[in-house]
């Protein structure tokens, strides 16, 4: 079985704006460059050439599954007070999603967000720009 920790390679679920997904793992991906690599957790020596102009976001995952039951909460637990800025994400297709960024900026081509929910499957998720609706400060 593939050993992801071993290789030394995050799980991610790339979304494309027209709502396609891959999930695979990877080791290259950097928010500066016009793309990265995936290796689909069945076929770990292939790798696809993903281009992050077509993305929606990138999301770094605790699993592939998930669980499509639970409910992500939209508020930071009482007490916590996240690095960066709290924020309100909505997406062009109309996902909200709620957490702490440090380095989202106007003119920059995407940012990272960290989830508000500690429960989250999603460790942290990178929004790409073009893809973004909308963006609220909430602190």
């Amino acid at each position: 079985m593939f050993d992801e920790k071993e290789m030394g390679r995050a799980k991610v679920v790339a979304r494309y704006r027209n709502g396609k997904i891959i999930k695979g793992f990877c080791h290259d991906f950097f928010m500066n460059k016009d793309r990265f690599h995936l290796f689909p957790p069945d076929n770990p020596k292939q790798s696809l050439g993903i281009v992050m102009r077509d993305l929606k976001a990138v999301f770094f995952v605790r699993d592939f599954i998930g669980n499509s039951k639970y409910q992500e909460k939209k508020v930071f637990p009482d007490g916590e007070r996240p690095r960066g800025h709290q924020v309100e994400v909505t997406f062009a297709d109309g996902e909200v999603m709620v957490g702490s960024t440090s380095s989202y900026g106007p003119n920059r081509e995407g940012f990272f967000l960290l989830p508000a929910d500690p429960q989250s499957n999603n460790l942290r998720v990178y929004a790409l720009a073009t893809a973004v609706q909308r963006i609220r400060r909430l602190s």
